[in-house]
């Protein structure tokens, strides 16, 4: 039986534990906080709530680590608190270090825009294997340009596809002259101001709200649980030459159980060199 463990009853652990059971991407979905009594009763509550739609998923609350032993994919969110906090940081890297250590085969997924330095100190400092954990916040910014981008075209999201590398906010690129919209290029669709207001725009969406995060980590479980088609946007550490250090970045990827292996996608000269000013930092 496919396991999702959810690190974290907080709004945006809440909110990807619900969007994991609405699509019913695993046959079990488990909340682990410290705050037992919170988990349990946002396990409760969405366990109730899939009921209504006649889904046939168990959804746990627990603040015992050892549920992640034999679950595919862990996903890092927040833990409950006033206002919820992602985790990040030394603490961070000590519960995924006990996540590993139970469980060395979990896909980690990171679902917080803050956490893109838990995905490089995991490789860099914990010796991860990089093929093993990603941030998938960059895939819910890529979302949210859509969104906007369908606007603009007058078209439905699902017509727009759209590649975002890069490191967000400040050095997030979006592949204009490779995406399309209704199968056409989107330059032909979008005249120059156009892409330029939603150049502008793509700062302003970051970071995105816990409801956007929690949908593009969902994502991400769902193409490595089912081997379903799809390149999303995610933080991954690319490799290097032994000895050499380079930041985090987002790239398009596939996701498998096995591991997450980036795209790196043709890039114009100018966007080359922003990505590789971003990587090298």
């Amino acid at each position: 039986m496919s396991t999702l463990v959810v690190l974290g009853a907080g709004d945006l652990g809440g909110a990807v534990a619900s969007c994991a059971v609405s699509l019913a991407v695993a046959r079990r979905v488990v909340l682990v906080d410290d705050a037992v009594d919170v988990a349990r009763g946002k396990a409760l509550d969405i366990h109730q709530a899939a009921a209504i739609g006649g889904m046939a998923v168990a959804v746990v609350g627990t603040s015992d680590l050892g549920v992640v032993v034999g679950a595919a994919v862990v996903v890092l969110a927040d833990s409950h608190a006033t206002p919820a906090l992602e985790h990040q940081g030394d603490s961070a890297m000590q519960l995924l270090a006990r996540v590993r250590a139970l469980n060395p085969h979990a896909l980690i997924i990171c679902a917080g825009a803050s956490q893109l330095d838990v995905v490089e100190r995991l490789v860099h400092e914990r010796g991860f294997d990089a093929t093993r954990v990603a941030g998938s916040a960059p895939e819910a910014l890529r979302c949210g340009l859509v969104a906007l981008t369908s606007l603009d075209a007058r078209s439905a999201p699902c017509e727009v596809s759209l590649m975002l590398v890069g490191r967000p906010p400040r050095q997030a690129i979006a592949m204009w002259n490779e995406a399309s919209i209704a199968g056409r290029r989107a330059t032909d669709v979008l005249d120059p101001p156009a892409l330029t207001r939603l150049e502008a725009r793509l700062a302003q969406l970051w970071p995105p709200g816990p409801l956007t995060l929690a949908g593009a980590a969902v994502r991400v479980a769902s193409l490595a649980l089912t081997h379903g088609a799809g390149t999303p946007s995610l933080f991954v550490v690319p490799r290097a030459p032994e000895g050499v250090r380079v930041r985090g970045v987002a790239l398009p990827a596939t996701v498998r159980t096995e591991g997450i292996t980036p795209v790196w996608p043709t890039l114009s000269p100018r966007d080359r060199t922003r990505l590789e000013s971003a990587i090298a930092g």
